[in-house]
C-alpha cells in the first residue's frame, strides 16, 4: 500500500507551502517524499532539493489552454483537469516508479468547483487509488483570517461540507496560516468554537447585526441547520513553520489514512527522529537553497510523546468514508 495526501482549499489557503513544508517535515522524520504538481497554474514550485516529482505542466499548460481555446482560467483548470482525466495513463506511468518507497503530496489547483461540483478530479483521485492501491487523505486547507467574518466562515464551513461529501475520502479539514489570525482582529468568539463548530445560532446572531446580511436571516438560518444536521465538519489549526503544529497534524492524518496500522513501530521512531533533535526549516526555500540548517547535538529534556495507541475519538469526525 502506497500512502498520502491530496491537498486541496480556494486560491491564496497556502497549498504549496503547505506541500512545501510538509515534505520537509516528512523527509526529517525518515519517509521519502514525492510532491506530485497537478496545478498547471503553478508558476513558481518551492519545493525541496527538486521542483517536483511529477509536473502536470509536462502534460498541458494553463496558459497554452487559454490562448488556443479563448479561455479564462476558470474555464481553462477545467480543461486542463478534463485533459487529465483523458490521459489518466501518463499520470499512472509517472506515479508507477515511485510507488515502493515513496509518501505521496497531490498538490491540486486552487478551482473551488473542482472539488465540489465537477467530476473530473473526483475521477482522476478514485482512477489512482483503486489502479495503484493508494490510500490517500484529502487535506482541506481553509484560511483562518475567514474565522474573523461569521459570513465568510459559513461559506467556508459550506464548502468544506459539500466537498467531504463530493470527494468521499478520508478528509481532515484545516484552517492553515492560524498564526497570523490575531492580524485580523479579536475573533467574536474563542478559537475553539471555530475549530469544533458548535452551536452556529450564536453565529447566526452575530450575523443579524451586520445591516448587510440581516435581510438574507432565514437564508442564513437554514445553511447553518445544514451544517449541524451533517455534523461532519470540524477544523484542525495549523501553522506551517511550528513543527508542533505540523507534526500534530501528521499525525491525525496518519490515523485518517492507515500509515499508522502499516508500521506502528516505524511510525514511533519517526517521530522520534524530531523529538530528540533541535531541527528548524525553512518553508519558503527554494530548490536552489540547501534545504536543512544545521543542527546542534542538544537533546531536548522533553520529549515529544505520540500515543499511537489511543482511541479514534480524538480523530473520528475529521474522517468521512
Amino acid at each position: 500500500m502506497v500512502f498520502g495526501q491530496v491537498v486541496i482549499g480556494p486560491p491564496g489557503s497556502g497549498k504549496t507551502t503547505y506541500c512545501n513544508g510538509m515534505s520537509q517535515f516528512l523527509s526529517l522524520i525518515g519517509r521519502k517524499v514525492a510532491v506530485i504538481n497537478l496545478d498547471p497554474a503553478n508558476d513558481s514550485l518551492p519545493y525541496p532539493l527538486y521542483e517536483c516529482a511529477v509536473n502536470i505542466e509536462d502534460l498541458v499548460k494553463l496558459s497554452d489552454v487559454m490562448m488556443e481555446h479563448a479561455l479564462g482560467p476558470n474555464g481553462g483548470l477545467v480543461y486542463c483537469m478534463d485533459y487529465l482525466e483523458k490521459n489518466i495513463d501518463w499520470l499512472q506511468s509517472k506515479l508507477e516508479p515511485l510507488l515502493k518507497d515513496h509518501y505521496l503530496l497531490f498538490d491540486f489547483p486552487g478551482q473551488v468547483e473542482l472539488f465540489f461540483l465537477h467530476s473530473n478530479a473526483k475521477n482522476v483521485i478514485m482512477r489512482l487509488i483503486k489502479k495503484l492501491n493508494l490510500r490517500l487523505t484529502a487535506v482541506h486547507l481553509v484560511d483562518a483570517h475567514l474565522c474573523s467574518d461569521p459570513g465568510k466562515y459559513v461559506s467556508a464551513l459550506l464548502l468544506s461540507l459539500s466537498t467531504m461529501l463530493h470527494l468521499e475520502l478520508p478528509h481532515v479539514n484545516v484552517l492553515s496560516k492560524i498564526d497570523l489570525i490575531e492580524n485580523y482582529g479579536k475573533l467574536a468568539f474563542n478559537l475553539e468554537y471555530y475549530t469544533d463548530v458548535q452551536d452556529l445560532s450564536y453565529l447566526q446572531h452575530a450575523l443579524g447585526q451586520d445591516p448587510r446580511s440581516a435581510k438574507y436571516r432565514k437564508l442564513t438560518k437554514e445553511l447553518c441547520d445544514v451544517i449541524e444536521d451533517y455534523s461532519l465538519v470540524n477544523f484542525s489549526t495549523l501553522d506551517i513553520q511550528d513543527k508542533e503544529s505540523v507534526a500534530k497534524l501528521v499525525k491525525l492524518i496518519d490515523k485518517s489514512n492507515g500509515y499508522i496500522f502499516a508500521g506502528m513501530d516505524a511510525s514511533a521512531v519517526e517521530f522520534s527522529k524530531i523529538a530528540v533533535r533541535n531541527v528548524d526549516w525553512d518553508y519558503y526555500r527554494y530548490p536552489s537553497f540547501h534545504l536543512f540548517q544545521s543542527c546542534d547535538s542538544h537533546i531536548h529534556k522533553t520529549f515529544w510523546l505520540f500515543n499511537y495507541g489511543s482511541s479514534f475519538a480524538s480523530a473520528s469526525s475529521n474522517l468521512y468514508v
